[in-house]
């Protein structure tokens, strides 16, 4: 697709570009013949159908996928889940790295006190303490140390290969939730231009049909026709009618939903800029089935993801494995002031500095909490694991399904064609022959009914392929993009292509 400039405001309209439309397999665009006897007259383009009061928000398919990044929700909230496992990350690797305390504390006793040779003695005393460190009372070491580093060393060791391992698997979480939500934007768009271009469809053959109706009562009128075949075409205008409403209602309804996949205001309408819709081709045809699936599985972020969380969850059973081989560690070092006294006395205040150094082992529940800690490892392996093999499967699935699409709406669109040249042929020998006097007006409404029903067909193979297209694009885990563009202009109108 390739934009161009379109309107006396410039702004752009984008051209699609796909399988090229063969001179003798055009049609003429529903909005561009006008009903009348010379089948070369070209109506222009009509607008599309939108109520006239309200503000339009033009926009087109390069224009809605770049508005999708990190404001949208979905994909703010998997790239803030990003930063978390980042953040947690760098935790992980200062482990080893002390932390400051700095206070200061008070401490107060009056009553009976046992003293270290086991004598209850009745002591009134204080004591105080600041700088770094505090909660000292008496000779022993300050229980809060200034100073201090506690950790267990499997921790300090292994949790930052674990912490590292899930924000890769959250980066490429985030990339799955950002190529999916470019997916939606696309198969929303594609659907509102869809509406749009049904809306056309119909709208010209309500006007091919209004055109019939004043034949046929006219014909009523002179004697040459009957009453019963005016009302037969009064009833299919009604009708045509009901659909075109349908068909706004589908225009409504699509905005509001791309309005949803843009995370935009849903109280104006969107209009799409695209002048016509042709196949576009992003993942060619004749690549080997095999071979796509191999690009899926080596490309989608969500495999990566779960390769991701495999290996985290290995460095989990790492952990445990060598956890009871490994002590925890404290060390601190506290300095400031220490004073005290009898009674109210707070005196003798002078310098105190305190180091301690522990380490310990430990085995949890005398050995059974180790193996219990170990299968619940082992089991979150095998679950990451089972997990893979299903992401690899759906992969693999996604990618055959899209390509099957791909292949079999591209036999719709070659098999409407056919059916618009003869249902075009049929309505222009049928309306000649009305207009030369020989038969009733009444005998063209099939015609019309057929071409109608063709076109509408064309357009929907042509959209479901395109949909297919996207879908193969994302389910090879490539960026949903927009189709490169070959086409400098609009096309000619002395050579429309079919809607």
């Amino acid at each position: 697709m390739e934009l161009v400039e379109d309107r006396a405001d410039n702004s752009k309209v984008i051209v699609a570009s796909g399988d090229a439309i063969n001179e003798s397999d055009t049609y003429d665009y529903p909005a561009l013949r006008a009903i009348d006897s010379s089948p070369s007259q070209v109506a222009p383009i009509p607008d599309p159908v939108v109520e006239p009061t309200l503000d339009v928000v033009d926009m087109n398919l390069p224009t809605a996928l770049s508005m999708v990044g990190g404001k949208h929700p979905a994909v703010g909230f998997a790239q803030w889940r990003v930063q978390e496992a980042y953040a947690q990350l760098d935790q992980a690797e200062v482990l080893w790295l002390p932390s400051l305390q700095a206070g200061f504390s008070f401490h107060k006793h009056d009553g009976n006190y046992q003293a270290s040779d086991g004598r209850i003695v009745d002591v009134n005393r204080n004591s105080f303490q600041y700088g770094l460190g505090n909660g000292a009372t008496g000779a022993g070491t300050t229980p809060n140390p200034g100073i201090v580093a506690r950790f267990h060393l499997a921790d300090a060791i292994f949790q930052p290969e674990i912490a590292q391992k899930t924000a890769w698997a959250r980066g490429h979480a985030a990339n799955g939730v950002m190529n999916e939500q470019l997916l939606n934007v696309a198969v929303a768009y594609l659907e509102l231009l869809n509406a749009h271009q049904d809306a056309r469809i119909l709208d010209e053959s309500r006007d091919r049909t209004d055109d019939l109706a004043k034949l046929t009562s006219d014909f009523a009128s002179t004697g040459q026709g009957l009453q019963a075949d005016a009302d037969r075409l009064e009833t299919e205008r009604t009708l045509v009618e009901n659909r075109l409403v349908s068909a706004r209602e589908r225009i409504d309804v699509a905005s509001a939903r791309l309005a949803q996949a843009l995370s935009i205001a849903a109280d104006r309408p969107i209009a799409p800029l695209d002048p016509t819709v042709v196949p576009i081709d992003l993942v060619s045809l004749d690549m080997d089935k095999s071979s796509l699936i191999s690009t899926g599985l080596s490309n989608r972020p969500e495999l990566k993801e779960s390769q991701a969380l495999v290996a985290a969850a290995c460095e989990q059973y790492r952990r445990q494995k060598y956890a009871p081989f490994v002590p925890s560690v404290l060390l601190g070092f506290s300095t400031g002031g220490f004073g005290g006294g009898l009674g109210d006395n707070l005196d003798n205040v002078d310098g105190r500095y305190d180091f301690d150094a522990l380490m310990t082992w430990e085995v949890r529940n005398l050995g059974f909490g180790e193996r219990a800690a170990r299968r619940e490892a082992t089991s979150r392996i095998q679950q990451a694991k089972f997990e893979k093999i299903r992401v690899m499967d759906q992969v693999a699935r996604e990618v055959n399904e899209a390509h099957a699409q791909v292949l079999r709406r591209a036999e719709r669109i070659t098999i409407t064609k056919r059916a618009i040249r003869s249902a075009e042929n049929s309505y222009q020998r049928n309306y000649s022959r009305i207009r030369d006097g020989q038969g009733l007006p009444l005998e063209v409404l099939q015609s019309v009914q057929a071409l109608e029903d063709a076109r509408r067909a064309y357009l929907s193979a042509v959209m479901d392929y395109n949909e297919a297209q996207f879908r193969l694009q994302w389910a090879l885990g490539w960026p949903v993009t927009a189709p490169p563009g070959t086409a400098s202009a609009l096309p000619d109108p002395a050579t429309p292509v079919i809607p």
